[in-house]
């Protein structure tokens, strides 16, 4: 329809032009001394028409020789843009599919693209390490210069150099990363992962503590990591008395009455000589929560023969005893303090109970072990070296 309608306003206006024409008697003269023509007014305009379709063309022409240049290099441009592009896919998809080789390869085609040169690089980065070489994987991470890939690259670098156990370069790039204001999950498990290679723990605790808040750990590693953590700083970084406080007295409340936490913490007051703090950091944690290793840690940080402190002891676990009446752990501790204090008689009692309750061989030997030094103390040999004989044969077990 739109065809049909524009043959006949075509042909409308040829009939029009030839009409106007034909009833058009104007003339043109162009006299130039001796010479003169004269030309009819339809002629001039044909002639006109045709000289202004003479010159466009000549002039598009010329610019389109000028412009010549400029669209061989766009050709060229977007030429080099295509197999770019193509190669940048050809890198990914060979990545993806573990021929990392080929991929490296691919990475070095796309980045001869300037628009792609930082993501091939990145790509390039990532199959060089997973090939073992990292002095290409540092090389490939050099190239990227572009700031709007300085993240990205960061990132890449975090987590490539904890893969390869290089801990320092991992934490000289979240130092960088966090300098620029970054603040994300990935980001922060990342700097987590390196920094627990490198063995940082104070940080290893601040992260774990940012992840909880947005509970992005599973609860299981989390007290994994703390358990490391505190494990390190209270048995290794911790070399005295004022030392040992300074570091207990930085942990959160809520840790401290960890039973893991406590247990390492009495073992580290325990080494040092500090036994009241000892037994003050095992009852606050029963308190909270009952734990074997805290009964045992608090029988380890038995005060000296006498003292009221050893007394106060032996009232709090008769105390606990009321409410845990078959706790072979208990009743063993119990009865080492009783021993302590040489109170024969409840000693023998407890130490027989946790024989009887006890499951573990450990309980057994350290039952037996106490009371054959019970036996030799009230000078009763027999009774002793049965004990020692059955102490041996638990530790053979």
């Amino acid at each position: 329809m739109r065809l049909l309608i524009s043959l006949v306003i075509l042909l409308a206006t040829a009939i029009g032009l030839a009409v106007g024409a034909r009833f058009n008697p104007g003339n043109v003269v162009f006299f130039y001394p001796p010479y003169r023509i004269d030309l009819s007014l339809n002629l001039f305009i044909v002639l006109v028409v045709l000289l202004f379709v003479l010159v466009y063309a000549i002039m598009n022409a010329i610019r389109s020789t000028q412009q010549m240049p400029q669209r061989v290099a766009a050709y060229r441009r977007e030429k080099r843009e295509r197999e770019g592009n193509r190669a940048l896919r050809d890198a990914l998809k060979a990545l993806f599919e573990g021929r990392f080789g080929h991929a490296e390869k691919a990475a070095a085609r796309a980045g001869e693209s300037p628009e792609n040169a930082g993501l091939s690089a990145l790509i390039g980065a990532r199959a060089a390490h997973r090939m073992s070489q990292s002095a290409r994987r540092d090389f490939w991470l050099s190239k990227v210069q572009e700031p709007s890939l300085k993240t990205a690259r960061l990132m890449t670098t975090i987590e490539l150099s904890t893969d390869g156990h290089e801990p320092e370069s991992a934490l000289e790039a979240v130092r960088e990363l966090n300098s620029s204001g970054t603040r994300h999950i990935h980001a922060l498990r990342l700097a987590l992962k390196a920094n627990q290679r490198g063995k940082n723990w104070p940080e290893v605790l601040r992260l774990v503590r940012l992840l909880d808040k947005r509970n992005a750990l599973h609860p299981a590693l989390s007290r994994r990591l703390r358990e490391l953590a505190y494990e390190d700083l209270l048995t290794t970084q911790a070399h005295d008395a004022e030392s040992i406080r300074r570091v207990w007295a930085a942990i959160p409340t809520e840790d401290r009455v960890q039973p893991y936490v406590a247990v390492r913490a009495a073992m580290a007051f325990n080494a040092r000589g500090l036994h009241d703090d000892a037994r003050m950091v095992v009852e606050k944690a029963l308190s909270v929560e009952w734990d074997d290793r805290l009964v045992r840690a608090y029988g380890e940080s038995a005060a000296a023969e006498g003292s009221p402190a050893l007394l106060s002891q032996i009232e709090r676990c008769e105390e606990w005893a009321q409410k845990h009446p078959t706790d072979p752990e208990l009743a063993l501790t119990l009865g080492t303090l009783c021993l302590r204090q040489k109170l024969w008689g409840k000693a023998q009692r407890h130490l027989e109970q946790a024989l009887y309750e006890a499951a573990d061989s450990g309980i057994v030997r350290q039952a037996h072990l106490k009371l054959a030094q019970l036996h030799e103390a009230l000078n009763q040999p027999e009774q002793a070296a049965s004990h020692y004989r059955q102490c041996a044969l638990a530790t053979m077990l």
